[in-house]
């Protein structure tokens, strides 16, 4: 399956959309990006997953990893388009209590920078 990562600007944002399985193989790829973010000083990330159908615990950790590093910085990460299966996951994983999860990229895109973010992971 294609899997593909583009990162744009949007104001004090950045969008990380992903396209395909988020799993072992590729996890790595999304994992240097937000390094490099965060070492460019772009510390508060939408990750789009509305084109990922699958994420395996290895995409998991991958997710939560990218939280505490821009966290590390007084970033915020929130997750923006996830799918019902995605959603499921993270529900069921109870990462939904630590990772705002936002029904689009324009919604995500509306929380104000510097407010107050979950629980701790």
């Amino acid at each position: 399956m294609l899997f593909a990562i583009h990162s744009s600007p949007r104001g004090a944002w950045t969008v990380v959309a992903v396209t395909g399985e988020l799993e072992l193989a590729t996890a790595p790829r999304l994992r240097q990006e937000v390094v490099s973010l965060v070492g460019d000083g772009r510390v508060n990330i939408v990750l789009d997953l509305e084109a990922v159908d699958f994420i395996d615990s290895i995409g998991l950790g991958v997710v939560v990893s990218a939280l505490k590093r821009v966290r590390s910085r007084d970033g915020q990460l929130v997750v923006a388009g996830a799918g019902p299966r995605v959603r499921s996951l993270f529900q069921l994983t109870r990462l939904d209590e630590i990772i705002e999860l936002h029904e689009s990229v324009d919604a995500a895109l509306e929380v104000p920078i510097g407010r107050p973010s979950r629980r701790d992971p």
